[in-house]
């Protein structure tokens, strides 16, 4: 495991972000610039598993295709066989996780519609660069303190299939996290953008409401109410939250894909006609949203 001071493929080590079961994530600094980016790094464990440094190298490879604000910036990918890693911006800031945590519904409904906005840009973006993201959920998104946002972890996101592709796909296994992954997903059918659609839907859910749309007593189950269980609108769990944002969420909870927006500038201009998220919060609607 890497300690706080070490050097890493030319990066010092100077605080530990994020620890999780394959990798770790820390604040480095490029001695020669004396500039700050994140590193994420394999444990070394991870690092000798082939399966492991292939989520990792995917990852990088789809990051580093992508530069748009909202989105988390890879710049450098070093494969190197015991410390494999990649070099992305740092953004000094916790996940959407941390705040349902501590409870931060404050932070939460003073920011929301510029989360919900931002992170729906990033999506759309990601989608039109040829990507589905596969895994959005509060904890891969990002918000600093004036709720400026990031979509982060492409660790399985992945191409949409195209041209001769589509006649090639196989179903892989269902990879995801079920409270958040859309029937099709679940299935393994062809990524298309309504996955991360829905996916959204149930991250706009939890973070109007403190609960994804869905709760089960085992994994199978819970994955089963994604195709048969009709979701209550967020209001029946927070009377705060408007009708007419519940009727928004409920369109990209959809069990069929085509019963959703085909795409997230769709879901931008639906939300656009939102007046408003909570009733005890009144809007200034920008011209630009």
């Amino acid at each position: 495991m890497a300690d706080v001071n070490e050097m890493v493929g030319g990066y010092r080590l100077r605080s530990l972000l994020q620890t999780g079961q394959t990798s770790q994530v820390f604040e480095v600094v490029e001695p020669h610039s004396n500039r700050h980016f994140a590193m994420k790094l394999l444990l070394p464990e991870a690092a000798e598993k082939s399966e492991h440094r292939r989520t990792l190298l995917n990852e990088a490879e789809i990051g580093v295709k992508l530069t748009h604000q909202n989105v988390i910036r890879i710049y450098k990918v070093n494969r190197s066989p015991q410390t494999p890693h990649f070099i992305m911006e740092y953004f000094p800031s916790g996940g959407l996780r941390l705040r349902l945590q501590a409870k931060d519904t404050a932070f939460l409904k003073e920011h929301a519609r510029k989360i919900f906005k931002e992170t729906a840009t990033g999506l759309a973006y990601m989608n039109a660069m040829g990507y589905i993201h596969c895994d959005v959920k509060p904890d891969n998104i990002l918000v600093n303190a004036i709720g400026e946002t990031k979509i982060i972890d492409f660790a399985i996101s992945k191409r949409i299939p195209t041209g001769f592709a589509k006649w090639f796909y196989r179903r892989p296994k269902s990879q995801g996290t079920p409270s958040f992954m859309s029937p099709e997903q679940i299935s393994g059918d062809m990524p298309a953008p309504q996955q991360d659609i829905y996916s959204y839907g149930c991250t706009l859910f939890e973070l109007t409401t403190g609960r994804p749309p869905f709760r089960g007593t085992s994994s199978n189950d819970l994955l089963g109410r994604h195709f048969k269980e009709k979701p209550a609108p967020p209001s029946a769990y927070n009377s705060d939250v408007t009708d007419e944002f519940s009727e928004f969420v409920l369109k990209l909870l959809a069990k069929r894909p085509k019963e959703r927006p085909a795409t997230f500038h769709e879901v931008l201009i639906s939300m656009k006609k939102v007046k408003q998220i909570f009733k005890s919060v009144v809007e200034k609607h920008d011209e630009e949203m």
